[in-house]
């Protein structure tokens, strides 16, 4: 009996030890290939700079290639929470992507950390939380650019997607509420090589300003569009989507002297150093561009890199809760990422709440002008 109770204690302990020692598994879906791999090889780029443990855990974290098809990420997603029993989801890049998986996020009660401003009806993301800036915060830098060098009216031209709408939708209501008027609005497809038709009708509309929504290389295609058929380089602006050195590196001498509205981590080195990005920006283009080279670093590296910011913040929170593995931990993630407050990041500052799953200030957003091949702040 002696021996039957030794036996059964050291099991017990054994049997705690492995429990105080489970990984907290993370599931990570972007575009490795096809139409978006440009945002989502530099994504996967950014969570290889994570830490392997969390508060002693060990990070045990899955990505697969969605391959810039809505249809992969959700078999991704499916993927994370029936067979590998995931704690949290992070993806897409691409923003039609993030949507449908939101729905798998929102069905299986798991925590998705979306690498994609994406726009959600009303009760449909209680599960999702965003790591970019939404369209509406980033298109205040914008709007107020314009209102201050006296722009009147605008055109717009953007992808046939959520992303594309979303921007129409946040700048349009800005603009008319700075009193400026849209006089053109087009769309293309991510995969079109040419916007010829779309251009022509909004050189032809003579607008002040031209918004181009539209990601990484991709959005050189309809800039230099605009430029060839005679539309001035200095009087066009880009998303945040666009915000890299892509755009400059495909675009070449057309971008030159253009607009682009962007997160701090960019340009970090270039900030005040009151910034609250400024030290971590600088952290994260260190270590990305030692890591893959000079001149590498991107917004959607730094998106990446900040979640592990944000999962440095709330995996302590949710483990005085519950332990990995279990529907309770999961909802102490989604708890403690409501009621964390303010998380410095290398892309602003966040401040998810209940209502607010976007997170960032209304500050967050720095406007960028191409001169000589490189970023300067517009102050």
């Amino acid at each position: 009996m002696k021996h039957l109770k030794t036996w059964l204690a050291a099991a017990a302990l054994a049997t705690l030890a492995a429990g105080a020692q489970a990984d907290v598994t993370i599931g990570v879906s972007v575009p490795l290939t096809g139409p978006t791999s440009a945002l989502g090889i530099p994504s996967k780029n950014g969570i290889s700079l994570w830490p392997a443990t969390i508060a002693g855990e060990k990070l045990n974290v899955i990505v697969l290639d969605d391959a810039t098809d809505p249809t992969v990420g959700v078999k991704n997603a499916r993927r994370f929470v029936t067979e590998d029993k995931v704690d949290l989801i992070v993806g897409s890049s691409a923003t039609p992507i993030a949507i449908a998986m939101s729905d798998v996020a929102a069905e299986a009660q798991t925590v998705q950390l979306a690498l994609s401003p994406i726009p959600l009806p009303e009760g449909k993301g209680a599960w999702t939380f965003r790591l970019p800036q939404s369209t509406a915060v980033m298109a205040i830098p914008i709007v107020e650019h314009w209102r201050k060098t006296g722009v009147k009216t605008f055109g717009f031209v953007g992808y046939a997607d959520a992303y594309g709408e979303a921007w129409l939708k946040d700048i349009t209501a800005q603009a008319t509420a700075a009193g400026i008027k849209s006089v053109g609005v087009e769309r293309f497809a991510r995969a079109d090589t040419s916007i010829t038709g779309q251009a022509l009708k909004l050189v032809g509309a003579n607008p002040d300003a031209i918004l181009i929504a539209a990601s990484g290389s991709g959005a050189a295609m309809p800039h230099k569009g605009l430029v060839e058929r005679g539309y001035p380089k200095g009087r066009i602006y880009q998303t945040h989507g666009a915000a890299t050195l892509d755009l400059i590196r495909v675009g070449g001498k057309d971008v030159e002297g253009s607009f682009v509205s962007s997160g701090p981590a960019l340009v970090a080195p270039k900030l005040p150093d009151s910034n609250p990005s400024k030290a971590i920006g600088m952290r994260f283009i260190e270590q990305y561009e030692k890591a893959f080279g000079a001149k590498s670093a991107n917004q959607f590296g730094a998106h990446a890199f900040d979640a592990a910011i944000v999962l440095e913040k709330i995996i302590p929170m949710a483990l005085k809760k519950a332990r990995p593995g279990t529907k309770e931990f999961r909802a102490a993630l989604k708890e403690a990422l409501e009621t964390a407050g303010r998380i410095p990041v290398s892309q602003g500052v966040l401040n998810y709440t209940a209502a607010d799953h976007f997170g960032f200030t209304p500050d967050t957003g720095v406007l960028l002008k191409v001169v000589n091949g490189d970023w300067e702040v517009v102050k």
